[in-house]
């Protein structure tokens, strides 16, 4: 089965919807915070936009099951396994920055057929972006080119910006960075979706992570590809796998300043613990 491209942007659309009914209302709002098994945030917000998307993709898209972060490890596993194309659902992408007040937070999705990532869109509530990105089309924001992706991306590492998540990366990396950072200026804004989004859009030029689930870095993956940007996971395979293991991700906007980055990070990187769970 194929979407149209109608059928996908209408779809996308509808996360606007659903991030302005079910999400900002409840940002500062005072809900309950509860915890997952691994320690994650969980609150009344994901469960409700994770209830609201998969009524959409099943009446919208008829016969392409749903992946969430809210199912359980089997359920995940058996649409893995038996389903030749499903939807990556993360309903609230950034959960401890919504829960702590901070307005850095994302809805994403991603249709996934075999091991290709085929369409993806995320959307920001707090600023009203949707990002969204087909195959075989560009990069769009609120339908149009993302005005800062005319920016050249920098030509050198000193000049670039890195969105970098320290605590996932092997500790010699990381402490390679802190003490001797090869980059302008770093950042982590923790929401692994829209981080990628606005690395794809020209708001930064590298990216670093020791270990994301598949329904982070799915959207961003496609998006950032189809801005001409480069990525790969720091042992050189796919920055995107089609597996609940965790899979580290370096990306930079361009292919020469990928380069760099891969060259200066290689002395340093040793397998995280975060990627191999």
């Amino acid at each position: 089965m194929s979407i149209s491209t109608n059928a996908f942007n209408q779809l996308a659309g509808e996360l606007r919807s659903v991030g302005q009914s079910e999400l900002l209302p409840r940002f500062e709002a005072g809900i309950a915070v509860d915890y997952k098994a691994d320690g994650s945030v969980i609150t009344q917000a994901d469960h409700a936009v994770d209830a609201r998307l998969r009524d959409l993709l099943g009446t919208a898209i008829a016969g392409e099951p749903v992946l969430s972060e809210e199912q359980s490890r089997q359920e995940q596993a058996r649409v893995l396994d038996e389903a030749p194309a499903f939807w990556l659902v993360d309903p609230l992408d950034g959960t401890s920055n919504f829960a702590g007040g901070m307005p850095f937070f994302a809805i994403s999705i991603a249709r996934i057929e075999d091991d290709r990532v085929t369409h993806g869109a995320t959307y920001d509530p707090v600023r009203d972006e949707l990002f969204t990105a087909r195959e075989d089309g560009p990069l769009l924001l609120n339908d149009a080119p993302p005005p800062a992706a005319a920016r050249a991306p920098a030509s050198r590492l000193d000049k670039a910006i890195a969105l970098v998540d320290y605590k996932r990366l092997a500790p010699d990396l990381a402490a390679a960075m802190a003490t001797n950072s090869p980059y302008r200026s770093q950042r982590n804004l923790g929401a692994c979706a829209l981080e990628w989004a606005w690395l794809a859009a020209g708001r930064a030029d590298l990216y670093l992570h020791g270990g994301q689930a598949l329904w982070d870095s799915a959207a961003g993956t496609l998006m950032l590809a189809r801005a001409g940007g480069t990525m790969s996971n720091l042992e050189g395979e796919a920055a995107f796998g089609r597996s609940l293991n965790k899979r580290s991700a370096i990306a930079a906007r361009s292919a020469a300043l990928f380069d760099q980055w891969r060259a200066w990070t290689s002395p340093h990187r040793k397998p995280s613990m975060a990627s191999q769970s």
